[in-house]
């Protein structure tokens, strides 16, 4: 996954590096200064993504600043 994508302030989806807007919460507050990411296939099954209150598959950084 490239470093240049953008992570959403809001809810810590990975997004595309041209995205104006989240595409999981439609924040438009996001970020290229980020670390680690996580890809949660079942939300609905994963621990990780119960601790960090994830409901919907996807790519999420672990770590936002």
């Amino acid at each position: 996954m490239a470093s240049n994508r953008l992570v959403c302030r809001e809810c810590h989806r990975v997004n595309e590096p041209d995205a104006e807007t989240c595409e999981a919460c439609n924040s438009s507050s996001l970020t290229e200064d980020w670390a680690g990411y996580v890809i949660i296939a079942h939300p609905e099954e994963s621990e990780i993504a119960s601790e960090m209150q994830i409901t919907e598959p996807g790519a999420y950084a672990l770590k936002v600043r």
